[in-house]
């Protein structure tokens, strides 16, 4: 059976990338193919979960989002169940866009985009001291965005 990862399919995933709008047409043009294999490699991409979804990158700051905040949080325990019980709370909050279980000076690194820091405050107050389980949490306010990409780096992928 052939690798799926070939040097074709890494062009594709990286023309996707960086514009998931761009037309089978397009893609074919820029790989020298016909349309047809383009979409039935983009196909197969998308069945075996190297594409999970596509999306639209929303601008924060012009829908009003304009804070940014980063948590870390320590539970009481490490057991399984503190673990997959503070997973499950904290994925329930839409203002959380990403969370992570992290090594290190805490247990969990959560990271919320709100209005401002009133609705942080908001969010600690009615949200997140609500989690019996948090031991200690530390918040990380961002001050400006340095660098934002969802892009991964294609480039290091060895084949």
């Amino acid at each position: 059976m052939k690798k799926l990862l070939d040097q074709t399919n890494l062009k594709i995933l990286k023309l996707l990338q960086e514009d998931c709008k761009i037309s089978n047409k397009e893609l074919a043009q820029r790989l020298n193919l016909s349309t047809t294999p383009v979409f039935e490699r983009i196909k197969k991409l998308e069945k075996e979960g190297y594409i999970e979804k596509y999306t639209a990158l929303l601008n924060e700051r012009k829908i009003g989002l304009k804070q940014t905040i980063f948590i870390g949080i320590s539970l009481k325990g490490h057991t399984r169940s503190y673990l997959k019980n503070f997973s499950q709370q904290i994925n329930e909050f839409p203002e959380v866009v990403e969370a992570y279980q992290v090594s290190g000076n805490f247990d969990f690194l959560v990271k919320l985009v709100l209005e401002d820091i009133d609705a942080y405050e908001k969010f600690v107050q009615t949200k997140l001291s609500l989690i019996s389980d948090i031991r200690k949490v530390h918040s990380y306010i961002a001050i400006k965005k340095e660098k934002y990409t969802t892009q991964l780096d294609l480039n290091s992928i060895k084949i």
